[in-house]
C-alpha cells in the first residue's frame, strides 16, 4: 500500500519583527530586512526564493516600525505612472519582483520579542492545518537551485519536516540549533533530536540549522504551550524536537553558499558575492577589488 502524497507546500512565514540592533544607526528608521544586497532588499531575496519553491501565500511576522516592509510589496501608483511617462522601461521591469498578487500577503504583529517559536505561533491562523516554510531573511543563499526549492523537493520525497543544515566548528555550537543525527546518506540526515545552543562539550553533533525550514502543522500544538527555553524565549527548536516520532524529520545539507546578513561581515561579503554574479557589474567590481587586495 503506497503512502499518501504530502499536502502541497504553498505557505511561507517570514519572521521580520527584530530590531536589527547590530546595524544601528541604519536600522533606527528602517527595517533591517530592507537593507539591500546590491540593489534588492533582503526581504526580496527571501520572497524570490520562496516563489521558486512554489510558495503562493506569504505571512510577515512584523513589529512596530516595520510597515515599510508591507508598503514595499504594494503598488506605487505615482512612481509607476512617472516611469511610464518617461518611458523608463528598464526601471519598470526592475519593480516587477516587488509585486505580489492581491490577497497573497498578510502581516501579523508580534507585540513582544518572545522568541522565534512565539513568532511562528503568531501565524497560527495563517498556517491552519497546512505544511509551511519558514525563511529568515537574515540568511541569503547563493545557489543554482534555490535553497528552499531543495528543501521542498526533500519534503515531497519524505512527507515530513525538513530543515537546511550546515556543519559549524564544534566551538560554535552554542550559537545554533544543533541536530542529534541518525541515518545519514551524506546529504540527507535523519533527525533524532534537536538542542538549542548547546555547549560545545554537550553538542550531539556539529550540524546546525540555518534560516530555512519546512514544517508540518503537527508543530503548532507544541508551540501553543508557549513554553520558554534557552534565553527565556519560546524556542522553535524545542517545539520541533517534540514532533520527532510524530512525523518524518530530516536535515538537508543544501547545495549553495550561505551568507549571514545578520552581521556586518556576512552582509559585506554578500555584496561582493552577488555583485560578481551580475553580468552588468562583475567586471567593474573585479577591477576595483584589485585596489584593495594589494593592501592585505
Amino acid at each position: 500500500m503506497s503512502k499518501p502524497k504530502p499536502k502541497p507546500l504553498r505557505k511561507a512565514v517570514l519572521p521580520v519583527a527584530g530590531l536589527g540592533t547590530r546595524f544601528l544607526p541604519a536600522t533606527k528608521a528602517m527595517p533591517k530586512e530592507m537593507l539591500t544586497v546590491v540593489d534588492r532588499p533582503l526581504i526580496q531575496y527571501a520572497i524570490d526564493e520562496a516563489r521558486a519553491a512554489g510558495i503562493e501565500e506569504f505571512c510577515l511576522i512584523t513589529g512596530r516600525g516595520k510597515d515599510s516592509l508591507i508598503d514595499y510589496f504594494d503598488i506605487a501608483y505615482e512612481l509607476e505612472a512617472t516611469l511610464h511617462e518617461r518611458h523608463k522601461l528598464d526601471a519598470l521591469k526592475a519593480l516587477e519582483p516587488s509585486s505580489i498578487q492581491a490577497g497573497s500577503l498578510v502581516a501579523v504583529r508580534q507585540q513582544e520579542p518572545l522568541g522565534l517559536g512565539h513568532a511562528i505561533w503568531c501565524a497560527r491562523s495563517f498556517i491552519g492545518d497546512d505544511p509551511f516554510a519558514i525563511l529568515l531573511p537574515d540568511d541569503i543563499v547563493q545557489a543554482k537551485t534555490p535553497c528552499l526549492k531543495q528543501l521542498a523537493d526533500a519534503y515531497y520525497q519524505t512527507g515530513g519536516s525538513v530543515v537546511a543544515v550546515t556543519e559549524v566548528p564544534k566551538e560554535h555550537t552554542n550559537r545554533y540549533g544543533i541536530l542529534e543525527t541518525g541515518a545519514d546518506d551524506g546529504r540527507m540526515v535523519e533527525v533524532r533530536g534537536l538542542v538549542e545552543k548547546p555547549k560545545p562539550e554537550e553538542a550531539p553533533s556539529n550540524l546546525s540549522i540555518i534560516g530555512r525550514y519546512i514544517l508540518t502543522p503537527e508543530i503548532m500544538p507544541h508551540l501553543s504551550k508557549l513554553e520558554k527555553g534557552a534565553g527565556g524565549e519560546v524556542q522553535l527548536t524545542d517545539a520541533m524536537a517534540k514532533t520527532i516520532g510524530e512525523v518524518p524529520f530530516h536535515g538537508l545539507r543544501y547545495e549553495g553558499r550561505r551568507f549571514d546578513c545578520g552581521n556586518k561581515v556576512g552582509f559585506l561579503e554578500a555584496q561582493i558575492a552577488f555583485s560578481l554574479e551580475r553580468p552588468d557589474l562583475a567586471n567593474d567590481v573585479r577591477a576595483f577589488l584589485k585596489n584593495y587586495v594589494t593592501e592585505l
